[in-house]
């Protein structure tokens, strides 16, 4: 996944949002070693000061831990991890809820076009299946 980051916002708090959302999604599993800042920072095309800083963040988090001489890893608390993708997902649920408010929905019609949606995506997974 390539790293779209933005001028409008601090780039370590971006390169922040990226990990951790790579952590929630899986794409980096408990335990598992990060690549170094260099690599991360030649990757993202960024400073490998920015990208230390990000990990320096998350690692006060409790997301990453360091071992002296073996690098970063993935912190082993899938509680963490847990509690880490359910705050997002309310973030985000409560973002497009204002904006569909912000449309005029009432919380009812909302509703119906969530579970009208999620039958058509229910319906094209069985459909792909087939």
């Amino acid at each position: 996944m390539p790293w779209n980051l933005s001028s409008e916002r601090p780039i370590f708090s971006q390169i922040m949002e990226r990990i951790q959302l790579d952590i929630i999604a899986g794409r980096y599993q408990p335990g598992q070693k990060l690549p170094s800042v260099r690599d991360l920072a030649a990757e993202a095309a960024v400073n490998p000061n920015t990208m230390q800083k990000a990990f320096s963040e998350l690692e006060r988090m409790g997301l990453v831990y360091s071992q002296r001489t073996s690098g970063r890893f993935i912190t082993e608390d899938t509680a963490l991890i847990q509690n880490l993708k359910a705050e997002l997902a309310h973030m985000q649920i409560r973002d497009f809820l204002n904006k569909m408010k912000d449309f005029g929905f009432q919380l009812p019609e909302i509703m119906e076009l969530i579970q009208a949606l999620i039958e058509e995506e229910e319906s094209h997974e069985r459909s792909d299946a087939m």
